[in-house]
């Protein structure tokens, strides 16, 4: 396994992304390392999907216009996989790369799901 890709499943697809380089993004390394991440996560302003994490990661928020694909660390306890752009503050904790607005929607649907982040490739 490469250490600096991560996986995030949702119902039977499953997304590769790599981390970033920060602290957010070891934190989260670590914390995935341990067990794997299951998040309820819910559609905001039809752009994201967020879900709270349950802990505090560090911060290191920087002006980002998001793309379809970036996993972003927002206020240090939610994560948000982003589906369309928005210019905001954000921790940038990883990108899905090679991958669509129309399949993340595909994948993640219009409303709730649970999203699972893993450092171990689902079988």
């Amino acid at each position: 396994m490469e250490q600096n890709q991560f996986y995030i499943t949702v119902g039977e697809t499953v997304f590769t992304a790599v981390f970033s380089d920060n602290s957010s993004a070891e934190a989260l390394k670590e914390l995935l390392a341990e067990e794997p991440l299951a998040l309820d996560m819910h559609d905001y302003g039809n752009f994201e999907k967020v879900g709270e994490i349950g802990s505090t990661l560090p911060r290191n928020d920087e002006q980002i216009t998001t793309e379809p694909g970036d996993v972003i660390l927002y206020l240090g306890t939610s994560i948000t996989i982003y589906y369309d752009t928005n210019s905001w503050n954000f921790t940038r904790l990883g990108k899905i790369h090679d991958v669509t607005k129309e399949d993340l929607l595909d994948a993640f649907g219009d409303g709730d799901v649970t999203v699972t982040f893993s450092v171990e490739e689902p079988y």
